[in-house]
C-alpha cells in the first residue's frame, strides 16, 4: 500500500512509439560530435594516449601518429574517452560502458517449469552497484534468475546514473534498441531505475512510450511489487521519497569476497552543481545495530571484506534519534560515523573495512584516529576535493578550502604515512580560468594521489551552475581533462614505485579475466594487484611480492608465509 501511495500509473498509447525520438536524437549526437572535436596535443601531430597492455587498458606507453587530415576527429574520440579511462581500476565507479549484474545460473530440475529471467545493467557509483544487488534479491525472491543477455531477458532492468550527460545517453542508446524488440515481444518489461529515473519521472514514460517502470533508487527493494502493477497493465512512475525501510530481501551480492553495506542514504548537501540530492532525496541513515546485524551477517556467509556506503558517508547519524550513553557531563551524544565503525568492527570472518564516499567539509580528526586504532580499517581514504582553487570551491558551494583540504591531508599521513588517497575532481566548472585550473593540478601533485577520477564539467538539470552564463567552452574543458589525466598519470605512477621490492596484503578477488592464469585482488590501500596462483586462493588473504609497479596496478608473484 506505501508503495502505490507513491507511484503514479499512466494509460498507453498503443500507436504511440519512440522511432521518431530516436532519429532525432541521432542528428542531435552527430551535432555533439562536431562540436567536441579538440586538437589536445599540437607538439608535432602526435598524440600521446593512455593506451593499455594486458593487465591495465591505461598504460601503454606508445606514441600514435595521427595524419593532420584526421587528427581532429581521432583526437576528439579519445577525449570523449578520457573521462572513464583514469577511474577504470577504481571500484567506486561502473566505468563508461556500465556494468551487468552476474549471479551464480540456477539449474531447473526434469519438469521444473520455466523460470522468468532478469538482466540488470548498471551505471554509475557504487551506490548504483548496491542498489542492483538489492533488486536482485528482490527479483529472486519473486522467482525470477538472473541472465547476462539482454535478449533473454523477461525483465530488461537499466538501473541509471545522472552525474553526467554522456551517461544519460547511453541509456538512450540503449532502450533504442529494446523498444522496437518490445513491438515485438508484448510480454518484455523494461524498467528504468536510479538516478535519471528520479530525474526525468513520467518524462521517460512520454519519450519511451514502450518502458513498463520507471523507479528512483528509494523504491530498490520494492521492484518486484511494482511489477506486479505492471502485470495489470498500467505504466508504473514510482520516483517519490519515501521513508527507506530495512529490506526483508536479503541483496544477491555481485562478489563472494567483499559486499557493499549501504549505511545512509540521500545528500542533504547542495552543491552547485550536483543533481544528487534531487534524485536520491534527503539523508537518511540505517539504524546502527541493523548496520550491525547486516555486517555479522555478511561475515557469517563467508565474505571477507565489507564498503559501507553513504553519498556522504561523514553525514551517518545527523538524522537519527538514536542517541549514545550520555557523556560524563550528561550532555546527549549522538551517532557518528566514527561511532559506527567501532559498532561494526568486530564482525566475525570480516577480514577488511572500508568506507566512501567522504566530504572535506565533515572529515574529522576523530574520524583518522579511529582509522588508525582500528585493525580491520583499511588504510585507503576517498575524499573528492572537486577543484583545487578556493574561488571556484565557494562558487561550487562545497564549504571548504584548498587549505582545509590540505590540512585533512596531512593529518591522515600523520597518523598513516603509507595511506592511499583517491578523490574526484571537475575541470571547466563554469567561469574556471587557466589559472584556477592549474590551482588544481598543482593540488594534485602536491598531494601525491593513487588515483583521481576525472571529469569534464557536464551540466546537469535541476542544478544552479547549469543556468549560468559563464560556461567554459567544450574544446576548453577536453584540453585540460586531457592535461589533467596526464598529470594524474604522472602522480599515481610516480606513487606506485613505493611498492616495489615490498611483500603486500592481497585480498583475492578472483581470476584476472584478460590473463587466466593470473589472479587479480587488492592491497589494503585499493591497489590492483596481478600475480599467478591458484584459483583456490579467491577469497584468501595471500602475501605478494611487488615486481612491477605501473600507475594504476602492480604484478608480483606470491610468497609463502
Amino acid at each position: 500500500d506505501e508503495v502505490r501511495h507513491n507511484t503514479h500509473t499512466c494509460e498507453r498509447d498503443a500507436n504511440d512509439t519512440c522511432d521518431t525520438r530516436w532519429k532525432r536524437k541521432e542528428r542531435h549526437d552527430e551535432d555533439a560530435w562536431k562540436h567536441t572535436q579538440v586538437r589536445l596535443d599540437r607538439r608535432g601531430g602526435a598524440w600521446k594516449g593512455l593506451g593499455s597492455d594486458e593487465n591495465d587498458p591505461r598504460e601503454d606507453d606508445d606514441v600514435a601518429e595521427i595524419p593532420a587530415r584526421e587528427r581532429w576527429t581521432s583526437v576528439a574520440k579519445a577525449a570523449a574517452q578520457e573521462t572513464s579511462r583514469v577511474d577504470v581500476t577504481s571500484d567506486l565507479y561502473c566505468g563508461k560502458d556500465g556494468q551487468v549484474l552476474v549471479r551464480p545460473s540456477h539449474e531447473s530440475g526434469p519438469g521444473t517449469k520455466a523460470e522468468k529471467k532478469y538482466y540488470i545493467h548498471t551505471w554509475g557509483c557504487q551506490m548504483n552497484k548496491a542498489d542492483a544487488e538489492r533488486m536482485a534479491g528482490d527479483l529472486e525472491t519473486k522467482g525470477y534468475v538472473n541472465c547476462v543477455d539482454p535478449d533473454q531477458a523477461d525483465v530488461l532492468v537499466y538501473n541509471t546514473c545522472s552525474i553526467r550527460d554522456k551517461a544519460e545517453q547511453k541509456v538512450y542508446s540503449a532502450l533504442g534498441i529494446q523498444a522496437e524488440r518490445k513491438r515485438k515481444q508484448p510480454d518484455l518489461k523494461i524498467v528504468v531505475a536510479g538516478c535519471v529515473a528520479s530525474q526525468e519521472g513520467e518524462t521517460l514514460l512520454r519519450r519511451v512510450p514502450e518502458l513498463d517502470l520507471v523507479m528512483g533508487p528509494h523504491h530498490a527493494n520494492r521492484i518486484g511489487s511494482l511489477l506486479e502493477q505492471v502485470e495489470l497493465g498500467q505504466q508504473v512512475c514510482a520516483i517519490e521519497p519515501i521513508h527507506i525501510e530495512e529490506d526483508i530481501a536479503v541483496p544477491r551480492r555481485d562478489s563472494n569476497t567483499t559486499a557493499w553495506v549501504n549505511v545512509i542514504y540521500g545528500c542533504n548537501e547542495r552543491c552547485s552543481y550536483c543533481v544528487v540530492p534531487n534524485v536520491r532525496g534527503v539523508e537518511q541513515s540505517r539504524e546502527p545495530d541493523a548496520i550491525r546485524r547486516e555486517c555479522h551477517a555478511v561475515g557469517e556467509a563467508g565474505y571477507k571484506e565489507i564498503t559501507l556506503l553513504g553519498q556522504n558517508i561523514d553525514a551517518y547519524g545527523r538524522d537519527l534519534d538514536a542517541v549514545l550513553p550520555k557523556k560524563e557531563d550528561g550532555t546527549p551524544q549522538r551517532w557518528r560515523f566514527t561511532d559506527l565503525l567501532y559498532h561494526v568492527h568486530d564482525a566475525p570472518g570480516i577480514e577488511r573495512i572500508r568506507f566512501a564516499t567522504s566530504h572535506p567539509r565533515y572529515f574529522a580528526d576523530r574520524l583518522i584516529k579511529a582509522c588508525h586504532e582500528l585493525p580491520k580499517v583499511c588504510e585507503y581514504f576517498h575524499i573528492p576535493f572537486q577543484s583545487g582553487n578556493n574561488d571556484v570551491l565557494k562558487a561550487m558551494k562545497r564549504g571548504y578550502s584548498r587549505e582545509r583540504y590540505l590540512d585533512i591531508v596531512n593529518n591522515v599521513r600523520k597518523y598513516m604515512p603509507d595511506a592511499s588517497l583517491s578523490a574526484d575532481v571537475i575541470v571547466g566548472f563554469p567561469g574556471e580560468t587557466e589559472e584556477q585550473f592549474m590551482d588544481t593540478v598543482t593540488l594534485i601533485q602536491e598531494v601525491g594521489f593513487d588515483l583521481v577520477n576525472t571529469a569534464a564539467y557536464s551540466p546537469r538539470p535541476m542544478t544552479p551552475a547549469a543556468e549560468w552564463e559563464n560556461q567554459v567552452a567544450d574544446l576548453v574543458k577536453q584540453d585540460r581533462l586531457h592535461r589533467i589525466n596526464r598529470v594524474v598519470k604522472q602522480v599515481a605512477e610516480e606513487r606506485s614505485q613505493r611498492y616495489l621490492g615490498r611483500v603486500e596484503e592481497i585480498l583475492v578477488e578472483g581470476a584476472n579475466p584478460k590473463n587466466p592464469t593470473q589472479l587479480m585482488g587488492r592491497t589494503r590501500g585499493n591497489k590492483l594487484t596481478f600475480f599467478e596462483g591458484p584459483l583456490e586462493c579467491q577469497g584468501k588473504l595471500v602475501d605478494v611480492l611487488i615486481e612491477e609497479a605501473r600507475a594504476f596496478s602492480l604484478t608480483g608473484r606470491m610468497v609463502q608465509p
